[in-house]
C-alpha cells in the first residue's frame, strides 16, 4: 500500500487547528492538499475523528466518493458526506469538552466508488474501505477552546 501525502495551508501537521475551522468560529473545513494519489485510484474517501473525546472516538465528518483530486478546498462539500457523530450530514468542527484533542484527517484513495447510501456512518464506510484501498495518508490538527 502506498502512502498518501495530506497537508493544510491552514495549520502543520500535529498544530493547532485555527479558530475558523471550529464549533468556535465558522464551522468550516480547513483545506487539505493530498499528494501522491495513484494514477489508477477512481475515488477518496475522508474520515476525520477525534480519538480523545470522553464517551470514545467522535467522528466529525465523513466523506466518500470524490473525484480522484490533488486538494478538497475550505467549506466544501467533496463526496458524499455521511452521517458525523453530531447526528448531521456535514463537517462538524473540533468542539472539545475540555483539554487539547487530536483530530485526524484520514485519505483513502481506493480503486472503487463506494455507492453507498448517504446515511451511511464511518463504519459503513470503514467496512466498504476493505480490499479497496490503494494508498492511504493522515494528518493530526490539535485543538483545545479557550
Amino acid at each position: 500500500m502506498e502512502d498518501l501525502i495530506i497537508s493544510s495551508s491552514a495549520f502543520q501537521n500535529n498544530g493547532r487547528i485555527p479558530k475558523k475551522y471550529t464549533c468556535d468560529g465558522e464551522d468550516v473545513n480547513p483545506p487539505l492538499k493530498i499528494e501522491g494519489v495513484p494514477e489508477n485510484a477512481k475515488s477518496l474517501a475522508l474520515i476525520v475523528d477525534d480519538p480523545d473525546a470522553p464517551m470514545g472516538t467522535w467522528v466529525h465528518w465523513v466523506v466518500w466518493d470524490i473525484s480522484n483530486v490533488s486538494e478538497i478546498k475550505e467549506n466544501s462539500v467533496p463526496g458524499i458526506e455521511g452521517e458525523n457523530s453530531f447526528g448531521r450530514h456535514k463537517y462538524g468542527g473540533p468542539c472539545p469538552p475540555s483539554g487539547t484533542h487530536r483530530y485526524f484527517f484520514k485519505v483513502y484513495a481506493l480503486d472503487t466508488w463506494l455507492n453507498i447510501p448517504a446515511k451511511s456512518k464511518k463504519k459503513d464506510v470503514e467496512g466498504s474501505l476493505e480490499g479497496h484501498i490503494l494508498a492511504k495518508g493522515e494528518m493530526i490538527g490539535l485543538y483545545s477552546r479557550s
